[in-house]
């Protein structure tokens, strides 16, 4: 059986795009399918959104140092190390709850094993452009009124979706399925109810 093509688009800031990047997880290991990670970042999304707080915005704007060490990394090791940086990443910011900052930065680099100089990319603005293009590659699938995670299975993209907790084993590859089945249909466009949990991280 050919193996599906899944891309998925996240911001290291977002727990939304981490629990669905867990769920992504549980899916490789029920279905054939074939992962690609992509960087997007919420502060390129609404930096010029004058009902975006200045709080959030600067805190996504910090959130860009992961994006960056993430950006770099592939040019020299390959596409594969950015899954294992967003694990890291995601790890230290979701689940150990730390804030975006060097000591972050350190240890999730020291458990990719990457060099620990590694660290001066979180500073490198030059590395924006490559953040700028993969996001505007995920954005042209979905339209700019959503955010992260943007998902796209072979040629359906969508937005989402949003879960908590992530299914475990094949009840994610039945939400798989579901999802991919209900996006395939050409005029398929929203559907939505209010959350009532937090990001349930287990």
């Amino acid at each position: 059986m050919t193996k599906q093509s899944v891309s998925l688009w996240f911001d290291t800031l977002c727990p939304w795009a981490w629990m669905t990047s867990r769920w992504l997880c549980e899916v490789s290991a029920v279905r054939n399918v074939d992962i690609t990670w992509n960087v997007m970042s919420l502060y390129f999304l609404n930096k010029d959104r004058p009902t975006i707080s200045t709080e959030y915005l600067d805190n996504a704007k910090k959130a860009l140092g992961p994006l960056r060490i993430i950006s770099q990394a592939e040019k020299i090791y390959g596409p594969k190390i950015k899954g294992d940086l967003y694990t890291a990443f995601g790890e230290e910011i979701h689940l150990n709850k730390m804030k975006f900052s060097d000591e972050l930065n350190v240890k999730a680099i020291a458990k990719t094993e990457l060099p620990s100089d590694f660290i001066k990319y979180a500073q490198d603005e030059s590395l924006d452009s490559v953040i700028l293009e993969s996001h505007s590659a995920g954005i042209s699938k979905v339209g700019e009124d959503v955010g992260t995670p943007i998902i796209s299975v072979d040629e359906v993209a969508f937005f989402g979706p949003v879960i908590s907790p992530a299914p475990k084993g094949e009840e994610a590859g039945k939400l798989f399925d579901s999802v991919v089945g209900v996006a395939s249909y050409s005029g398929f466009f929203e559907m939505k109810r209010t959350r009532t949990v937090k990001p349930i991280f287990n």
